[in-house]
């Protein structure tokens, strides 16, 4: 089975939501966003949550997860450049998030940590190993 991996940048929320499923599924998605939309670089998932999640959400704390989802799955969507080369993000229908689930293949993983200046600190195991 061949795997593409994939990059998600979430907040504290998401990360919970995320750790309660035994590090196997992603959180529904914001109802005002239609699309979700998983990049395929690390560099711009930590851009992301740095600059959006630790910067504007409550608790100011953003985090990059890392995940393996089927090939076969992910040729059903598009692929599009976001903003510059080699920053790929497939876009998936939200209400395909439970499809999406069930193609991850293992354990979702934290790969990020950003904390804005006012974050709001938590104690969190951060790792599923």
């Amino acid at each position: 089975m061949t795997t593409i991996t994939l990059y998600q940048p979430v907040g504290l929320e998401e990360i919970q939501a995320i750790k309660a499923s035994e590090w196997t599924a992603l959180p529904p998605h914001d109802i005002e966003q239609p699309i979700f939309r998983p990049v395929t670089s690390e560099v711009l998932a930590a851009k992301l949550a740095r600059d959006w999640n630790a910067a504007h959400t409550t608790y100011r704390r953003g985090y990059v997860v890392r995940f393996e989802v089927l090939k076969g799955f992910l040729d059903a969507y598009e692929n599009k450049v976001s903003g510059i080369l080699g920053h790929e993000e497939y876009w998936i229908p939200s209400e395909d998030l439970p499809l999406l689930n069930a193609a991850i293949q293992g354990r979702i993983a934290v790969v990020g940590t950003f904390a804005g200046d006012d974050a709001e600190y938590r104690r969190l195991n951060e790792t599923h190993a």
